[in-house]
């Protein structure tokens, strides 16, 4: 009777985490080109903020930022092309370290659903992040391409620094914050703990970049770039599987936090 009461728990969170998902990134890709149209806007190098190429609303597909960076390279306005192009990554960086600190500084510790809320929030935007960080920072177009083209700069000058930063984010997510989403939404449950763990990994590493890179990129060689995604998968779910002594210390602090409403560092 355990048992199946825990598979029951473990369907519906699924179903509920699933639904979180989708819904954040559909508002993510709003924000995403969103940030684009509105800071070429500001630059004076679009008509308006609300010029983006409208997608399809149900699958979350087609949508474009409008801006016409041909244009902004041909008539001077390569550094208003380059900020554009780099801002909506500065946003979910942004996104992410606030979110982060919620999460660690132990202020939803008491807020079940709100931890579950903006936890996936991060998650979201930091998909999207790696998206670019390692995956795309040697691109010739997109987001990372327009920034590189717009300030003349070398790749690598991009990818060093946007790299480490994605690494730390995914520490604080992974190591710090992954702990806080197995006391209050696990409770217990082993299978929600893998559930939780594997779906992460997964739209993180895979759904929003591995696959994505590996699919519409090839042939071009940096198809390559995705097995990053697959190989970050296979990495999280070993060194942060719930069963380390590690994770199951920092659960135990998450737990004391709780108990004497201490956030705690």
């Amino acid at each position: 009777m355990q048992i199946n009461s825990e598979i029951k728990c473990a369907v519906i969170y699924m179903v509920v985490m699933v639904a979180t998902f989708f819904f954040f990134q559909a508002i993510v890709i709003l924000i995403h080109e969103f940030t684009h149209s509105i800071t070429a806007y500001l630059l004076g190098v679009m008509p308006g903020p609300f010029s983006i190429v409208w997608g399809n609303f149900f699958t979350m597909t087609c949508w474009d930022e409008g801006v016409q960076y041909s244009r902004l390279w041909a008539t001077g306005y390569g550094v208003d092309g380059a900020i554009t192009g780099i801002m909506p990554l500065v946003v979910h960086a942004i996104i992410i370290s606030c979110g982060l600190y919620l999460l660690i500084s132990g202020v939803l510790l008491k807020h079940k659903w709100g931890y579950h809320l903006v936890f996936w929030f991060i998650v979201v935007n930091l998909m999207e992040l790696f998206a670019y960080m390692p995956m795309r920072a040697f691109a010739s177009h997109g987001d990372t391409g327009n920034f590189n083209h717009g300030f003349g700069l070398d790749p690598w000058l991009l990818f060093f620094p946007g790299t480490i930063l994605v690494l730390i984010f995914i520490y604080f997510l992974l190591v710090r914050a992954m702990p806080g989403m197995y006391v209050l939404i696990a409770e217990g449950s082993r299978i929600i703990k893998y559930m939780i763990l594997c779906f992460t990994a997964f739209t993180v590493f895979i759904w929003g970049s591995g696959l994505r890179v590996v699919l519409y990129i090839y042939p071009d060689p940096q198809w390559m770039m995705g097995l990053i995604g697959f190989a970050a998968f296979g990495l999280a779910l070993w060194f942060c599987r719930p069963d380390m002594p590690r994770v199951i210390e920092a659960e135990k602090s998450v737990s004391a936090k709780m108990k004497t409403g201490d956030p705690g560092p």
